[in-house]
């Protein structure tokens, strides 16, 4: 900017703009080499929430049902009986499921297709032509309803919770937070790849009319296991 402007030549809107750009940049750039620094940023957010831990579920369920999500509750000792009765009133026959799962989990009856066991991953065919699938999860925020999967062995590949139609997901009380810092908490290097699950997959972007299933799953189910425990990830 300053050349041309020595040379009296007019620059474009754009031109200029880019000059501007840069121009600051360059004096940043300056400023963090030492001639001066920055102000600190102030993180004066709210960290941490202010419900027990009761409520904080309750929150969370809350939040699901708003997105037509269906939740149920259970004990630790009843979560292999409440999968059972999720996958038999699904009407659904064939399940995928993330080799690191439980094998109590894995309802007898039904044709279970498991992803990363012995024989390796599962064709993408193969998982496409699955009814459902079974997975757990590392983590829900109640403040958005959204469940966090970080894709362990018993979370299993992000393709398997994209595309069967139907996800049911095991998720503990004690995983739940109210707050997004509260889930920094617990993982303060969250891995490369994290899923982020708010309600079945939908969007109104096509003339404001809600689709189900455009990126994911139409149906969520979540059975929430009342563990009563404080659980501090890493």
């Amino acid at each position: 900017m300053v050349e041309a402007e020595k040379a009296g030549l007019a620059m474009s809107p754009k031109s200029a703009a880019r000059a501007a750009i840069l121009g600051k940049l360059g004096t940043e750039c300056r400023a963090a080499d030492g001639a001066s620094r920055p102000e600190p940023i102030v993180r004066d957010y709210i960290r941490r929430g202010s419900l027990d831990a009761d409520a904080c579920v309750a929150k969370m369920i809350e939040r699901l049902r708003e997105y037509d999500a269906e939740v149920t509750e259970c004990s630790p000792e009843g979560l292999a009986l409440e999968i059972a009765n999720q996958i038999v009133r699904s009407g659904r026959k064939t399940f995928v499921a993330p080799a690191g799962v439980p094998r109590e989990w894995l309802t007898p009856g039904f044709d279970w297709r498991i992803d990363g066991d012995l024989a390796g991953p599962l064709a993408i065919g193969e998982i496409e032509d699955c009814d459902g699938v079974l997975t757990a999860c590392f983590c829900a925020v109640a403040d958005s309803g959204t469940i966090v999967l970080h894709h362990s062995p018993a979370e299993g590949r992000r393709v398997i919770s994209l595309l069967p139609d139907w996800h049911l997901c095991i998720l503990r009380a004690s995983q739940i937070v109210e707050t997004l810092p509260e889930y920094f908490d617990r993982c303060a290097k969250p891995p490369a790849l994290v899923t982020w699950i708010s309600g079945p997959s939908a969007t109104a972007d096509i003339e404001m009319t809600r689709i189900k299933g455009v990126h994911g799953p139409r149906f969520l189910n979540v059975v929430v296991v009342k563990d009563g425990k404080t659980e501090n990830q890493e």
